[in-house]
C-alpha cells in the first residue's frame, strides 16, 4: 500500500478554516491580513482561498510580530525587509560562489614547474670572500 504523498511547502491545499486552525487564528483574521496585503493565498477556479505550508508559516510569523507589539503596517514593513535580506543573502552567496570559481580558475593556470626558493637547487661556487 502506497502512502498518500504529502503536499510541498508551496502547494496550496488548505481551506481557510483549516489554515486558521493550524495558525491558531480566526478565519476572519486571515481575511484581514489578505486585505492589508500581508498574505496572498492561492485561489481555486471558483475563487475559494487555498493556503500552503509556507502561508501557515507566514501567518505564524505575523502572529509573532503582532505579539511583540507591532501593528499591521509595521509587520508589513518587517516582512518586506526580511524578504529583502533573504534576496540579498542569495545574491551574496551567488557572488561568493562565482568569486571562488574565478580564484580556482586562476590557480589552475599557475605554472607548476616553478619551485619556491627554499626548495630550489643552488649551485655552489666556493667560499665567499668576506
Amino acid at each position: 500500500m502506497n502512502p498518500i504523498p504529502r503536499p510541498g511547502p508551496d502547494q496550496a491545499v488548505y481551506v481557510i478554516s483549516v489554515a486558521a486552525e493550524l495558525a491558531g487564528m480566526h478565519p476572519q483574521t486571515l481575511r484581514i491580513y489578505e486585505r492589508r496585503g500581508l498574505l496572498d493565498p492561492a485561489r481555486t477556479s471558483g475563487g475559494n482561498r487555498r493556503y500552503s505550508e509556507a502561508d501557515i508559516g507566514l501567518l505564524m510569523r505575523i502572529a509573532q510580530l503582532t505579539d511583540e507589539g507591532l501593528n499591521l503596517e509595521g509587520v508589513k514593513r518587517v516582512l518586506a525587509l526580511e524578504a529583502e535580506v533573504a534576496r540579498l543573502q542569495r545574491e551574496l552567496d551567488l557572488a561568493r560562489a562565482e568569486g571562488d570559481q574565478a580564484v580556482a580558475a586562476v590557480h589552475r593556470q599557475y605554472r607548476r614547474d616553478l619551485v619556491p626558493m627554499k626548495e630550489s637547487v643552488t649551485i655552489y661556487r666556493g667560499r665567499r670572500a668576506r
